[in-house]
């Protein structure tokens, strides 16, 4: 069996603010699972489809102290769509980020309300058919690596292995991209956005959790406890994810 990316999970101190935020931006609509939760999904969406990547809003008491690891990219159609988007998010909240990208990058590079940075893309043809997020964004040291390991845990494809930058995209070559980036800063804490992968209806969350750690993840304790029905794991360079149940 394998498993797929289904979401990813971001820490903030007000998942219901920055889940509002999120929602806004993407134009996906927002429920709850429980308490400190807010999940955010395209509207009409069948979830888990390899058309979207979803989003989980969990609430955590820490607050953001670093740059994240993981982060988004989001799409545009054109130069005056880029300009839009980028006015319209200011608008609801969003802040200029500074993270060493200097002044000649054709993307603008953004913060939510909460510090979470993301970036907004110039048009580009690759991401034309992707919907409002263009990519998830991983911070590596080896993406060539990282994109051994990836290839090996998922069913997605490989688009593109450099030394520099790796893509792999669903199975199904629908949905946001997943890209690995090579940067100098080293991982430091806990990573405040993460992967969520599930097993395939039929697959089991122990014996894919057991099949990736044959493939170099190694457990990481958060104080989740025994009782929560998904496994956290790192990969090879210590970026944390979550194995949940099959679906």
């Amino acid at each position: 069996m394998t498993t797929r990316l289904v979401q990813i999970a971001m820490n903030a101190r007000d998942d219901s603010a920055v889940g509002r935020f999120w929602a806004e931006v993407l134009g996906w609509g927002t429920s709850s699972e429980g308490p400190g939760v807010t999940n955010l999904e395209p509207v009409g969406f069948s979830y888990p489809d390899p058309t979207a990547v979803c989003i989980d809003v969990l609430t955590v008491p820490e607050p953001k102290t670093v740059k994240n690891r993981v982060h988004v990219d989001l799409a545009t159609a054109s130069a005056d769509h880029q300009a839009e988007v980028v006015s319209r998010l200011k608008d609801l909240g969003a802040t200029p980020a500074d993270v060493g990208q200097g002044d000649d990058v054709p993307w603008t590079v953004l913060a939510d309300p909460e510090g979470n940075e993301f970036c907004v893309l110039e048009p580009r043809s690759t991401y034309q058919d992707t919907g409002p997020i263009a990519a998830v964004l991983v911070d590596c040291a080896d993406p060539r690596a990282m994109a051994r390991f990836w290839d090996e845990a998922m069913d997605w494809t490989l688009h593109e292995v450099t030394d520099d930058h790796a893509a792999m995209r669903s199975a199904a070559g629908v949905g946001p991209y997943l890209e690995f980036v090579r940067t100098p800063d080293v991982k430091t804490v806990k990573n405040r956005v993460h992967l969520d992968l599930r097993p395939y209806a039929g697959g089991e969350r122990s014996a894919e959790a057991d099949r990736l750690r044959a493939l170099g993840a190694t457990d990481v304790d958060l104080g989740q406890g025994d009782d929560v029905p998904w496994t956290v794991l790192a990969d090879p360079e210590g970026n944390e994810f979550c194995v949940l149940g099959p679906a």
